[in-house]
């Protein structure tokens, strides 16, 4: 009987990279599907990227994960983009064909599909706080999945600006800057609002989000990107206004199955997957 003892192999590449639950979450979901794949958590900086690329290339890697700081600067070493990465302007998981590397950005996609749980996006009003990488990726995947419109809150007006001209000039959404000064007011007519910064992340866990909670109201739906801790103050304060509430794990899982098909072709199932964190991090 012939045995067969090359894994599938995938990863990350990030700097730092100890703190990054990925590699528990796809191990699991491998091991589940009977896939010889592994998943390996490399620290690698932006001057270490190219011979990183190069280097699994040459291994064989089916694809890699990116996370900071190299979701931009892993653009240079690719040949081509997918859609949406174009629009965001950074990757988080590139596909190895056969030494043609594709980049694709799954960090809205999974929040997309995390936000089909609780409500479907299509025509809806977003509120998305941030203008950094994630908000850029919830926002282009938002619109690209309908929503009416989509309304930046952000203290800095030229990145914010720059997230509302991709938007308008590449979807459908039209798209509108709040400046963030003081406890920002979400409009009345908001049906989706996403906390896309880092305020509330482990382990500054008792910082708030400095929105005005009065301005919500029930019935709406309040999502934060952050999984560690899956409950924030800002969730906390949303269910007790009666919103409907969605913390970050359902972002990180389906973020991870895509990934996985994308590598595998496998869809995965996100119960294996969401259990690991729920282990991590406590449920």
């Amino acid at each position: 009987m012939a045995h067969n003892f090359m894994s599938i192999l995938t990863g990350s590449f990030a700097y730092p990279a100890a703190e990054n639950p990925t590699v528990a979450v796809m191990e699991a979901a491998y091991r589940h599907h009977n896939l010889n794949a592994r998943y390996l958590n490399c620290e690698v900086t932006p001057q270490q990227l190219g011979d990183a690329v190069h280097g699994a290339v040459a291994m064989g890697w089916a694809g890699f994960n990116c996370s900071i700081p190299n979701k931009v600067e892993v653009i240079g070493y690719l040949d081509e983009l997918a859609e949406s990465a174009k629009l965001i302007g950074a990757v988080n998981c590139v596909i190895n064909r056969d030494g043609y590397l594709i980049g694709e950005n799954t960090d809205g996609k999974g929040f997309v599909e995390s936000l089909r749980t609780v409500a479907d996006p299509t025509g809806k009003n977003f509120a998305i706080l941030g203008a950094g990488g994630a908000a850029r990726a919830i926002a282009v995947e938002s619109a690209l999945a309908g929503a009416a419109s989509i309304t930046i809150v952000n203290r800095d007006l030229g990145r914010g600006q720059a997230v509302v001209d991709i938007i308008s000039e590449n979807t459908n959404s039209t798209a509108t800057f709040i400046p963030w000064v003081g406890d920002v007011r979400i409009p009345k007519s908001t049906d989706i609002i996403v906390n896309a910064t880092s305020i509330g992340l482990f382990p500054d866990v008792d910082a708030r989000v400095p929105i005005d909670v009065d301005s919500l109201h029930a019935g709406q739906v309040v999502a934060d990107v952050i999984h560690n801790p899956p409950i924030t103050h800002l969730l906390t304060d949303a269910a007790a206004r009666g919103c409907i509430t969605l913390d970050g794990r359902g972002m990180l899982v389906n973020q991870a199955r895509v990934n996985m098909n994308l590598w595998t072709g496998v869809d995965a199932d996100g119960s294996v997957m969401r259990a690991v964190l729920d282990d991590l991090f406590g449920a």
